[in-house]
C-alpha cells in the first residue's frame, strides 16, 4: 500500500469522524491546544444560535459569565491539563440571543497513538434550576471566610476557597489537581495512599493536621470533612473545612512555658525564703547579741545610728566574731526590714559565676543556662543585700559591682535590658581592705563606697565579761537541740572559759560548748574532755590551788570545797534565790529541798548587808 493510499483513506476516517462528530445529537464542541473552538455539533450551534464561522476564534470563557469565566481559567483549566478530564463542572454560556443556558461540561483531552495532543472534547448537558444552585454554591464556596478545599476520590485537590489560597499564599492555578499532600507537612506523616484510604473511610472531625505555605511556614489547622457519596456507597468527593489554630497553640505552648518558668521561679524563691528564715533564726539567736562589755556596747551605739539610714555599712573583724549577726541586726532594725535579707558568700562563688550569681541571666546566655534566673540584687530588691567576705571578689568584676551601687541599675547576663534595683548593701570581711586597696587587688573607688559607715566588730578576748554569759547560752541552746537534760558550768569551768585566749572567737567557743554536750553522760558537763587539747598545752588554774580541774584523784575535804564553791557561785548568779525557775537549786541540777539541805552542812548563808 502507497503512502498516497494511506493518506486517502486516513482523510475519509477524518471526514467520517467529522459528519458524526456534527450530526450528533447532544451539545458537542472541540477546541484547539489554544483554548479555542475548532467546531462544534450542529446540536450545539442551533441551541446556542451560532453558526461555525461565528466561534471560530471564541473561547468557552468568552461566552460564560464573569463568575463562570473565573472559575473556568483558574479551576478547570489547571485541572484539566494535570488530569485530562473534568467531569460535571458546572458552566454558563451565552446564547447569540443573550439568553443564559446552564450546563454541566464534560471534558477530555483527546490524543494519538504517540500521545500527541490533538483536540479538547467537551460535552455539555443542559440542565436547570440545579446547576444554577451549582453555580451559586461554587460562588459561595471561593468567597466564604473560611479555609475550604474539595479533593477527589484520589485526594486531588477540586476546589479551593480564596481564604484557603490566602492562608497558604498561592494561586489557584498552582494548587488545582494536585494531591491534597503536596501542601501537608511530611512530620503528620501522610502519603497520597493513606490519605486516599481516609478519604475512602468517610468523614473527619477537628482532626489536627500541619499545613505548609508556599514560603515554608507551618500552619497548624484542625480539619473537618464531609464526604459525597456515589450511589453504591464509594465517596466521589470530600469536602475539607480547616481552622486555623497556629496562634493559638503558640499562645498555649508560650502560656504554659510561662506557668512552667513560674513554677520553677516560685519553687526558687520559696527555697530562697526557707534559706532566709532559716539564716535569720540562726545567725540572730532569736534576735538579739548576747554580751555586757564595754567595747561591745561601743560597737552596738554604732550600729544603732546607723540602721535607721540607707548608708552602706562595711563590717570588719576577725573570723568567727559574728559580723554576720550584725548584719542581720542592722537589716532588723531598718525601715527595710519588711523586705528580704539576702546573703552572698562571695568565697564559694566560681570566677566564671560571680555576675550571673550577683545580676542573673537570661535563657542562653551561656553554656548550661538553660532556663532564666535572678540575681540576687533582684532577688534583694526592696531589701537588704549582705556580701561576705567582699574581699574575695575579683578585681575584673569590683568595677560592675560599683556601677550597681552607685546608678542601682545593672543589667543580665545575655540581655541588654537595664534595670532598676533599690538594695542597701552591707559588706564584711576579715581582710584589711587598706591593705588590699595599697597592694592593687581591690578597687580604692570602690572600698569608699562599701566603707561609708564602718562598724569593727570586738574579738571574744576583748570581751572578757561576755564569755561566761554567751556559755551559758549556747549550753542552754545546745542541750535542747540534742535533746541533753540542762547542764551548768561550774565555777572552775567559768575560770577556765575565762583564761582562753579564743582565737577562734565565738564560733570557737560554740563549737566548744557543743562538743562538751555530746561528751557530757552525766549531769555533769565535761568540758574537760572538750577542751583536751588547750588543757594539755596550758594549764588554766595555779598549780598550788589544790583545784585543777585536770586532776583525776581529789579528797573529801577537796571534793567539799569545790562542791561548796560551786554552790556559792550559783547562788551569786541567782542573788540568792533556791527555787524556782531561774534558782541556784535548777542550775546545779538538784531539788530545793536538798540545795537547802546542802547550804545548812556546808554552812552556806547569805551575807548580811554592812550596817554604817
Amino acid at each position: 500500500m502507497t503512502k498516497l493510499t494511506v493518506l486517502r483513506k486516513l482523510a475519509i476516517v477524518e471526514d467520517r469522524y467529522q459528519w458524526l462528530f456534527r450530526k450528533s445529537p447532544v451539545m458537542v464542541t472541540a477546541l484547539g491546544e489554544d483554548g479555542y473552538f475548532i467546531d462544534a455539533s450542529d446540536a450545539w450551534l442551533e441551541r446556542l444560535g451560532y453558526t461555525r464561522d461565528d466561534i471560530i476564534r471564541i473561547r468557552p470563557q468568552d461566552l460564560a459569565s464573569p463568575s463562570t469565566a473565573k472559575r473556568i481559567v483558574e479551576d478547570y483549566l489547571p485541572l484539566l491539563r494535570r488530569t485530562g478530564r473534568l467531569s460535571n463542572a458546572p458552566i454558563d454560556l451565552r446564547a447569540k440571543s443573550g439568553e443564559r443556558i446552564n450546563c454541566l461540561a464534560n471534558v477530555v483531552i483527546e490524543r494519538g497513538d504517540g500521545h500527541e495532543y490533538l483536540r479538547t472534547v467537551a460535552v455539555y448537558s443542559e440542565v436547570g434550576e440545579e446547576a444554577q444552585i451549582e453555580q451559586h454554591y461554587q460562588t459561595l464556596y471561593h468567597d466564604t471566610p473560611a479555609m475550604m478545599h474539595t479533593v477527589d476520590s484520589e485526594a486531588r485537590i477540586v476546589h479551593v476557597s480564596d481564604r484557603w489560597l490566602y492562608k497558604l499564599g498561592y494561586q489557584r492555578e498552582e494548587v488545582i489537581g494536585k494531591g491534597i499532600t503536596d501542601f501537608i507537612s511530611e512530620k503528620s506523616g501522610l502519603d497520597q495512599r493513606s490519605l486516599i484510604d481516609i478519604i475512602a473511610h468517610g468523614d473527619l472531625d477537628n482532626e489536627p493536621r500541619d499545613y505548609v505555605t508556599k514560603s515554608g511556614e507551618i500552619i497548624e489547622v484542625l480539619a473537618s470533612s464531609h464526604a459525597d457519596r456515589n450511589a453504591d456507597g464509594t465517596v466521589n468527593r470530600m469536602y475539607v473545612a480547616l481552622k486555623d489554630v497556629t496562634e493559638r497553640n503558640r499562645s498555649e505552648r508560650r502560656l504554659r512555658a510561662a506557668f512552667d518558668e513560674n513554677a520553677k521561679l516560685r519553687e526558687e524563691l520559696e527555697q530562697e525564703r526557707d534559706y532566709l528564715r532559716e539564716e535569720v533564726q540562726v545567725s540572730m539567736n532569736f534576735g538579739h547579741i548576747i554580751g555586757e562589755s564595754q567595747v561591745l556596747k561601743k560597737m552596738l551605739v554604732q550600729l544603732e545610728a546607723v540602721a535607721q539610714t540607707s548608708a552602706s555599712v562595711l563590717i570588719q573583724g576577725e573570723s568567727g566574731v559574728g559580723k554576720e549577726l550584725v548584719a542581720h541586726v542592722i537589716h532588723a532594725r531598718s525601715v527595710r526590714s519588711d523586705g528580704p535579707l539576702v546573703k552572698v558568700n562571695c568565697a564559694s562563688i566560681p570566677h566564671e559565676l560571680f555576675e550571673s550569681e550577683f545580676f542573673g541571666h537570661v535563657k542562653g546566655a551561656f553554656t548550661g543556662a538553660h532556663r532564666d534566673r535572678i540575681g540576687r540584687f533582684q532577688l534583694a530588691d526592696a531589701g537588704t543585700l549582705f556580701l561576705d567576705e567582699i574581699s574575695e571578689i575579683p578585681l575584673d568584676l569590683q568595677g560592675k559591682l560599683l556601677r550597681v551601687l552607685q546608678e542601682s541599675e545593672y543589667e543580665q547576663v545575655g540581655d541588654d535590658q537595664t534595670r532598676s534595683v533599690d538594695v542597701r548593701v552591707i559588706a564584711a570581711t576579715n581582710r584589711d581592705l587598706d591593705q588590699a586597696v595599697r597592694e592593687g587587688v581591690f578597687r580604692e573607688d570602690l572600698y569608699y563606697r562599701l566603707s561609708v559607715f564602718p562598724i569593727e566588730v570586738p574579738p571574744l578576748r576583748q570581751r572578757g565579761e561576755d564569755i561566761v554569759q554567751l556559755a551559758s547560752h549556747f549550753l542552754e541552746r545546745a542541750c535542747q537541740d540534742f535533746g541533753h537534760h540542762p547542764l551548768t558550768l561550774s565555777r572552775q569551768q567559768v575560770n577556765l572559759l575565762k583564761k582562753y585566749n579564743w582565737p577562734g572567737n565565738i564560733r570557737e567557743l560554740k563549737n566548744v560548748i557543743e562538743r562538751a554536750v555530746i561528751l557530757s553522760q552525766s549531769k555533769v558537763l565535761r568540758l574537760d574532755l572538750a577542751m583536751a587539747n588547750i588543757l594539755r598545752s596550758a594549764p588554766v588554774l595555779p598549780a598550788d590551788s589544790g583545784n585543777s580541774i585536770g586532776s583525776v584523784v581529789m579528797t573529801e575535804e577537796e571534793l567539799a570545797t569545790l562542791q561548796k564553791e560551786n554552790m556559792f557561785a550559783a547562788l551569786q548568779l541567782t542573788n540568792w534565790r533556791v527555787s524556782g525557775p531561774d534558782g541556784a537549786a535548777q542550775l546545779v541540777g538538784l531539788k530545793p529541798s536538798t540545795f537547802t539541805d546542802r547550804m545548812k552542812k556546808l554552812g552556806l548563808s547569805k551575807p548580811r548587808k554592812a550596817v554604817t
